[in-house]
């Protein structure tokens, strides 16, 4: 049986997601795996920080934050570390970031990703920015200091696609990618077909917490494009950037827009796409009218999809949820498994 231990840069959904996961299931991986995950600190920006080199219970985590919206209310030995000091200071094998995204600079997480692999640390994230921008930069420090760098929950949450991209699909000759990136869009187009109107659609994603308060990420595209930018560079080797990513939004798409469309046999989805030819890399997201008949028009609410249009298989279809507390919490634990395989 093998020990890591974890430090978790943030305990919103999805660390929430991946307590939840080694409280209820870590006596299950731990015997079917071999590797036995600990969490040993827990800084968050609102809701304190705690570190324990013997660990915490993930129940008591959970339950503590459930009852008083904090951690610090767990007994630990150090309470009040920020990010510098628990990656310096903690005996923490394995960084896992989970701050909130930064589309346009990547920081601070890409700064604390980079001082964790300084530290020969290993690092899982889920935050799209950092991975978007500098993840050449990132992997090359990883495998320098020999450790790993997991990234799957930045594309379709705890649907292992980007590893199905790089590992069971490298040799298939993948020359485009396509699909419904985001689940927020998604979910609302699929209220719209059912009569609701673009801010009612958009009220109930948001009660439903599918969307933020400021929606602008999902529903002017942003979210699908910077997820565009992270399949070009981890699978089809293109270093992309935001700025190459066509965008257009659903904004100006109206109910009597989706009811026409149905009309004839089709129907609205938001859809992103990027393409490697010999001459150049093409990318855009934006909402298209699609037959019925196609693989992305039956896929509903806020769930995603993805088609690799590939030379050996043809076209290959991933289906299965982009978000959700456990099942983004999930990816990371792929990643954190990812780690104790190749470190065996």
């Amino acid at each position: 049986m093998r020990t890591y231990r974890l430090a978790l840069i943030g305990f919103g959904n999805v660390g929430q997601g991946l307590a939840t996961i080694l409280r209820d299931q870590g006596q299950l991986i731990a015997s079917q795996h071999g590797a036995e995950y600990r969490i040993v600190a827990v800084n968050t920006g609102r809701h304190g920080s705690i570190y324990n080199p013997e660990g915490f219970d993930p129940g008591m985590l959970l339950s503590a934050y459930e009852q008083t919206q904090r951690v610090d209310t767990v007994p630990a030995t150090q309470y009040g570390w920020d990010v510098p000091r628990v990656i310096y200071e903690s005996n923490a094998d394995v960084i896992v970031e989970l701050t909130s995204s930064d589309l346009l600079s990547g920081e601070p997480a890409a700064g604390y990703i980079r001082a964790a692999l300084r530290q020969d640390r290993h690092v899982v994230t889920t935050n799209k920015g950092p991975v978007a921008l500098f993840y050449p930069e990132l992997s090359a420090a990883a495998a320098e200091r020999g450790v790993m760098f997991g990234v799957e929950g930045t594309v379709m949450g705890g649907t292992p696609l980007l590893r199905v991209g790089r590992e069971l699909l490298a040799a298939a000759g993948v020359s485009r990618i396509q699909g419904i990136l985001n689940g927020t869009t998604n979910y609302i187009l699929t209220r719209m077909a059912d009569g609701e109107s673009y801010k009612s659609a958009l009220a109930e994603a948001q009660d439903n917490g599918y969307a933020e308060a400021n929606p602008i990420a999902d529903v002017d595209g942003y979210d699908a494009a910077i997820k565009l930018v992270i399949l070009s560079n981890l699978l089809l080797g293109v270093p992309l950037k935001l700025a190459n990513v066509e965008r257009e939004g659903i904004r100006e798409l109206s109910t009597k827009d989706v009811v026409r469309a149905q009309k004839v046999g089709e129907v609205w989805k938001m859809v992103g796409w990027v393409e490697r030819t010999p001459d150049m890399v093409k990318a855009c997201v934006r909402p298209i009218r699609l037959p019925q008949s196609h693989p992305l028009a039956s896929v509903s609410g806020a769930t995603n999809a993805v088609t690799f249009v590939t030379k050996l298989l043809g076209d290959v279809t991933i289906i299965g949820p982009g978000a959700g507390r456990v099942e983004t919490g999930y990816a990371v634990l792929s990643d954190l498994l990812e780690i104790h395989q190749r470190m065996m």
